[in-house]
Parts: structure tokens; sequence; C-alpha cells
């Protein structure tokens, strides 16, 4: 393993493993790269909700950034569960000054998949106003793309509005991910500063999702790490949770953890997904 192939995950743990740190580290190790991890918070957490969230102090997540870039400087980096404001604002100015160069991926966690906020609602301004413009890539949901934007988002050309709202807050480029909206098939619109690019798969109806977002911007990172480009890196992340859908676990008595196996088993992942210009 090569130092151009470290990633680091900024985010919550995860203690049912299907989400945060655990999905982030275990989608590296499947697409050969490396993981670092910096731990924000640690929750009580299984596929029926997450019981408790305790917050890491904001200089032990200072300190567990400096260690990593001291010594095992990664070559793209992810964000996920911050929580509150504090924490987003410390994250974005530590990345300022450290990630030069590096791609930044922002999966901005708001709402785990139970209901329980993983945002505070205080930290939604400090989003905006410090994390956007430190991303490279931000992966927002329909509803947290709602959340940042305050447009209500029911149709493609309504993702792409709210994907170049959050370029004019600061973000490079902005995947607005489509699962929450209605229809057989589930796309994806990836706003950059040239060009439209939308994602299209099959949409899987199963209540096996818990995670999908962490996994989804986690795989882009891996592919940012070991030198894919943006949309390849996308693609790829696509292909990856589609795969971790359509391949469910089964475990668990609640919305249950998708499959982080299935990409290298299924002989083909980046047929189910059809690229496409807007």
């Amino acid at each position: 393993m090569t130092e151009n192939k470290i990633a680091l995950t900024i985010a919550g743990s995860d203690s049912g493993g299907g989400a945060g740190i655990q999905a982030d580290l275990k989608t590296f190790q499947e697409l050969k790269t490396f993981g670092t991890s910096v731990l924000t918070a640690v929750t009580a957490q299984n596929t029926l909700g997450v019981q408790g969230v305790y917050e890491v102090p904001t200089e032990g997540i200072r300190q567990q950034l400096q260690s990593i870039f001291a010594d095992l400087r990664p070559r793209a980096v992810k964000t996920g569960m911050l929580f509150s404001a504090e924490v987003v604002e410390l994250v974005s100015n530590e990345l300022r000054t450290l990630v030069e160069g590096v791609p930044v991926v922002c999966d901005p966690v708001m709402i785990a998949k139970g209901g329980a906020a993983l945002l505070q609602e205080t930290a939604q301004n400090a989003v905006r106003e410090f994390l956007l413009p430190v991303c490279t890539l931000v992966t927002p949901n329909i509803p947290e793309a709602e959340a940042l934007t305050g447009m209500t988002i029911t149709s493609l050309a309504e993702m792409v509005e709210a994907g170049k709202i959050m370029q004019e807050l600061g973000a490079k480029n902005v995947l607005v991910k489509g699962g929450h909206m209605e229809g057989a098939h589930a796309i994806d619109v990836l706003v950059m500063a040239d060009k439209v690019v939308l994602f299209e798969s099959e949409r899987i109806d199963t209540v096996e999702t818990h995670g999908t977002g962490c996994t989804y911007s986690a795989a882009i990172t891996a592919g940012l790490a070991q030198g894919l480009s943006l949309v390849d890196a996308v693609h790829q992340g696509k292909a990856f949770v589609q795969a971790a859908i359509a391949h469910s676990l089964h475990l668990g008595r609640g919305h249950g953890p998708t499959n982080h196996f299935a990409f290298q088993q299924v002989k083909d992942p980046f047929a189910a997904i059809e690229m496409s210009e807007w």
C-alpha cells in the first residue's frame, strides 16, 4: 500500500457498523485504499435508531487531524457527521490550512435513517459558512439540499438549481442525490463548473439502506485518492452503493446496513449505472 492510496475520513462512530467511520473504512478497504480516521463523536446506534450521541472534545479532534497530516498525509479527505457548529468550524479551519491540493468530499450528515438528528440545527449555518467553501465536492441528499438552500426540490431541474446555489455558497462541485425522489429510477445530479452529469440507476424497494450516504461519499473519496477524475470517482461511488443496496445482508430489525462486500462480487457493477449529460 503506497502513500498515494491513503484516504482520511472525519466522522462519527456507528456502533452498529453500517454507517459513519465504520462504513467509510470498510469502503476504503474494499476499494484498495488505506483508510485513516478522525473521530468526531461516538454514537450508541443500531438498525432501530440512535440511542445516544457523545462528542469528542474539540482539542481531541484537532490533535487527531494534525497527527494524521504530520505522518500519513492523505490524497483525499471526506467529512461525515460533525454534529455541532463548533466542530464544523474547527474541522473547516483545520482543513483549510492542511489540505492544500487535496480533494475534500463533504457528506453533510444531518439526520439518521431512524430520524435522529446527527447535525444540530444551529450547525447548519456553520456548514454553509465554513464547510462548503472547503469542499471539492458536497454530496447532499434531497432533504439535506433543501435545508442548505432553503428551497423545495421536486424535479431534476430543481436539483440542478440547488447545486448551483451551493456552488454560490462556496462548494466547487455538488452531487445532489435523488434517492428521496419518486420514480422507478434514482437519478443523482453532479453539478460542476462546466457541465452537469446525471447518474441513473434502478430504484430498489428496500429498508436495507442504513449508511448509504456515508458509503457513497467514501467510495468517491477512495476514487479521488487513487487519482480518478471527479466524474469517474462519482461513477465508481454510485456503482459501489448500488451493488451494496442490491445485495443486502438482512441484518437487524430496522434499517439494515448495506453490503460493502458486494462491489467486488458483482461481475460488472458499473453496468447498473447509466451516465448522461444534462
